[in-house]
């Protein structure tokens, strides 16, 4: 598998080897995806809002979590390199036209909930923006996807934290475009130099590892779940009282702290 990842001065390009894996309760892994644009002009106003999801996991429970989903890719593809994506899903289209099928339908999304609803495997950390009052409030030149990198980073470094010391985080992102990915890595540069309002600069350094880069082909499952938690998250924020089964299902996964919720941030609020 091919990615790109941060290097102090430039981007580079390297075989990140997945064999042979070794897992470390100690190292924690944040993927990120994102659900809706970050565009704050002419945006769909039946859809105002950008989203920014992570889902974090520790090395001692990824292994379960991959392997649960390869097992669910064979059982209904047989095929491990088919890329779960939550629109295609949601459309019923490309190798998802088999959920038109009633009972395949049925089973299909037990089988993701029975993964998505396992308790302690993951973490919720996630960033939304409400365009419309995010433009009458600040100004249509804000980065949002900095801006929501920025809180899933500090939110998923405190999470890190409560649960052990010293831990290492490295952070998986889909890659967008090649201007896109420079800018946010632009922006992740700043952060490492200036820190958060509530993380120091050499606390962020301190606990980030790697800061990848890769494709959707290159089939990462923790991006996978990310696509697939970032699109109910985002609904519950435009419609709280609307039904929304998935939400349900990992509504309890959502970062909290001495019972405040901290992994959900809407911007304005």
């Amino acid at each position: 598998m091919r990615f790109s990842i941060w290097n102090s001065t430039k981007f580079c390009t390297f075989v990140f080897e997945m064999k042979d894996k070794k897992y470390d309760r100690s190292r924690y892994y944040l993927y990120i995806d994102e659900c809706g644009d970050h565009q704050l002009e002419n945006f769909n106003p039946n859809f105002p809002i950008f989203t920014l999801c992570g889902f974090l996991v520790s090395g001692d429970k990824l292994e379960w979590l991959e392997d649960s989903v390869n097992s669910f890719k064979r059982e209904f593809f047989n095929d491990e390199g088919v890329i779960i994506h939550s629109r295609d899903i949601r459309k019923q289209e490309k190798v998802y036209s088999i959920l038109q099928y009633p009972e395949v339908r049925k089973r299909f999304y037990e089988g993701i909930n029975n993964i998505l609803g396992k308790s302690d495997t993951y973490v919720i950390v996630s960033c939304s923006i409400l365009k419309e009052p995010f433009v009458e409030k600040f100004n249509r030149g804000e980065d949002v996807y900095g801006l929501s990198l920025k809180y899933l980073i500090e939110r998923a470094i405190f999470c890190v934290d409560d649960n052990v010391e010293d831990g290492q985080l490295d952070i998986f992102i889909e890659r967008r475009g090649v201007k896109q990915d420079r800018a946010l890595l632009s922006y992740y540069n700043r952060l490492r130099a200036t820190g958060t309002k509530w993380i120091t600069a050499e606390r962020l350094v301190s606990r980030i590892g790697r800061f990848v880069f890769s494709y959707k082909r290159d089939n990462i499952i923790g991006l996978q779940l990310a696509d697939l938690v970032a699109y109910p998250i985002t609904r519950h924020v435009l419609d709280p009282k609307a039904s929304n089964p998935a939400y349900d299902v990992i509504s309890d996964k959502i970062y909290t702290f001495k019972g405040a919720v901290l992994g959900m941030k809407v911007i304005p609020h």
